[in-house]
């Protein structure tokens, strides 16, 4: 179905308490029902033939031993003042009980079996709708509360087969059955007295809108209201499970603090739990009390019909079966409907989730028109993040040519990697425009300009998957083993590729195969590096790509590294400004401004912040121990005092 309500996110927009408002769209019952079929029938249509057999047979078994009832106290009657004793009407009507015993029973129990497993089926597909959806939203959206907690409520409307759109599925079901149900047995009510048709639907209907009641508070105060804790609770389970975690838990101590933590969480949690569960407890004070009348009047009536003599002993059972199983038919049917109208309210979320419509991306140019070079541009560019109370990048301007090799310097918290997200276009600026060939980068497709850019993050995330898919990041079918081999040799990690049983084959962590394999910290950074060669991109971008090497390591392989590079553009970010020095050009940050930029030689000569910032690094390789790491410090150190020296001879005869 193509629906055409969108919900617009508003980025960071809040209620009146100073809350993220949760992006929410009701979209209707009706509407609900009909996006239900319409995924049924487009993943597994043989569903609904299983809805019609199921109904009828589920149906046939609520009222058969009403009937089944009826005619054996018929028979015994007639039987117990006869001359003769004739059983044979008694064994036809035990041989017909078992035939249709057989049948109803017997497909009903074949279906439900089916239609359980197909339901689940298509709840399957439809995580798989939403997960989609998920990977392809916009990373600064994913990063907003509102965003994560309306996330969490889809996820709960695809949890399990008690609500949400399987819950749907399976009360769509039961619903049709009682429906069958009550059309059979009212119109014998009816025809009995039509008093008692009254009594009971009027008490039903009382518990329905009780229920309904219920259900909606429970659905505010505990699936809603409770979506952050939830969300809070899951990360405190990764918390304590993730092996990332696990050294620190010990060495830290941290097992106390976690629990207190996650008790803290779970009692806010409780709260919320028992607040839900209150309406419940009154709901069931009404059900019992109406329940209890509508009952009550039905044996009245049928007893005094009996005492009057216009209702036989057998006729007595049979409507005592009727009406209980109407009655019940009932209570199911306006219990499932409220059931269903709350299932129904989470798919709202469900489908919010899956219409929000982020950006418009209809009328994005081609990348194609950029050609094969690139030229960035950041003119007058701000950035500041949601909540914050300043800007974190301020009036960026610096211009990044096809080809040139820049470096991002600066202390933590100068926005060296907001700089970088930017540039990945991972965030959009708050004020100012990033221009690819004099063209706003927002003018492209997200996908598109992703294509652009092969980065390396510092921390640097493994996959379950075999090695050679870990470095090509596509399926089997689309890797090339010999280029991701000659990747993974040209990061440095050809001894390693070698040395194992399976080579390329090899499995990646132990989640999913016991006999996988996990890296070291400077091993994964290779294999990031891999990834990069391996994309091809035109733009390298190297965000602390080496932090877990040693010095020589890093120097050996930036030096490799450029070389490999070739005529591509690269931007690195590197606390260690050794790196720097195979760079074009330097552009040091502090506190979100860019206040100086050139090359390494005219930083230093400067000597301004990015010369004292290389001087504290300096005397580290000076004063340290001796190693591989003081060695090639000493080395840059003399280099650089050579450059140094000789730019100021050159100055002093200009100046002669």
């Amino acid at each position: 179905m193509k629906n055409n309500r969108k919900v617009t996110v508003v980025l960071g927009e809040k209620d009146e308490n100073g809350e993220y408002k949760v992006p929410h769209t009701v979209y209707g019952l009706i509407s609900n029902v009909r996006f239900v079929f319409e995924k049924i029938i487009k993943y597994k249509r043989v569903l609904l033939p299983m809805f019609i057999i199921g109904a009828i047979t589920q149906s046939v078994m609520k009222y058969l031993y009403s009937y089944i009832g009826k005619y054996l106290i018929d028979i015994i009657e007639i039987q117990s003042i006869a001359p003769e004793k004739d059983f044979m009407p008694l064994l036809w009507l035990l041989i017909g009980i078992v035939v249709i015993e057989f049948v109803a029973v017997g497909g009903n129990a074949i279906v439900d079996n089916r239609r359980t497993f197909y339901s689940s089926y298509v709840r399957s597909y439809i995580t798989t709708e939403k997960n989609d959806r998920l990977l392809s939203m916009n990373y600064q959206v994913l990063e907003q509360p509102h965003i994560l907690n309306l996330h969490q409520r889809a996820s709960n409307a695809l949890m399990g087969s008690w609500g949400g759109l399987e819950g749907m599925m399976n009360q769509m079901y039961a619903l049709s059955s009682h429906i069958v149900t009550m059309i059979v047995t009212a119109t014998t009510i009816i025809i009995l007295d039509p008093r008692l048709l009254l009594i009971l639907t009027s008490a039903m209907v009382i518990n329905y809108f009780s229920q309904r009641w219920s259900l909606r508070d429970n659905k505010k105060y505990f699936w809603d209201g409770a979506s952050a804790d939830r969300r809070k609770l899951n990360y405190m389970e990764r918390c304590t499970q993730d092996f990332d975690y696990a050294k620190d838990i010990r060495l830290f101590s941290l097992k106390p603090w976690l629990i207190h933590k996650q008790k803290g969480v779970f009692l806010d949690f409780e709260k919320k739990f028992n607040r839900g569960r209150l309406s419940w407890l009154r709901h069931s004070g009404i059900y019992s009390t109406t329940s209890l009348i509508s009952s009550g009047a039905m044996y009245y009536l049928l007893i005094t019909k009996v005492c009057h003599d216009t209702v036989s002993i057998g006729n007595f059972s049979l409507y005592l079966g009727l009406c209980g199983a109407f009655s019940a038919a009932l209570s199911e049917f306006y219990a499932g409907f409220g059931q269903l109208d709350f299932s129904s309210t989470m798919v709202d979320d469900l489908r919010t989730f899956m219409d929000l419509e982020i950006e418009n991306e209809e009328n994005c140019l081609d990348l194609e028109i950029l050609g094969d070079k690139y030229d960035f541009e950041f003119k007058h560019v701000y950035f500041r993040y949601e909540g914050a109370k300043e800007d974190t990048l301020k009036d960026i301007c610096l211009s990044f040519p096809a080809g040139q090799k820049l470096a991002v310097v600066g202390l933590n918290g100068a926005g060296k990697t907001t700089f970088i997200k930017l540039l990945l276009r991972l965030y959009d600026v708050t004020s100012g425009e990033i221009l690819v060939n004099g063209i706003n980068i927002n003018r492209f497709r997200r996908k598109d300009y992703y294509r652009l850019f092969a980065p390396v993050f510092q921390d640097v995330e493994l996959f379950a998957f075999p090695l050679a898919e870990n470095v090509s990041m596509k399926e089997p079918e689309c890797t090339d083993k010999e280029l991701a081999y000659k990747c993974l040799v040209d990061a440095g990690m050809k001894d390693k590729i070698d040395s194992l049983e399976k080579g390329l084959d090899t499995e990646v962590l132990k989640i999913i195969h016991q006999d996988g394999i996990d890296f070291s910290g400077g091993e994964k950074q290779k294999l990031a590096l891999a990834r990069t060669l391996y994309k091809q991109s035109p733009v390298v971008v190297l965000d602390e790509p080496t932090a877990a090497l040693d010095a020589l390591a890093e120097y050996e392989l930036y030096q490799n590294f450029d070389k490999m590079l070739a005529n591509k553009s690269a931007v690195y970010i590197s606390h260690r400004l050794s790196s720097t020095r195979f760079c074009d050009e330097i552009a040091m940050f502090v506190e979100g401004r860019i206040v100086e930029y050139g090359t390494h030689n005219e930083l230093l000569m400067k000597k301004g912040k990015y010369a004292e910032m290389f001087a504290v690094q300096a005397q580290y390789y000076e004063d340290g121990v001796s190693g591989s790491g003081d060695i090639i410090g000493k080395q840059i150190i003399a280099s650089e005092q050579n450059v140094m020296e000789k730019e100021e001879k050159g100055a002093g005869n200009n100046e002669q």
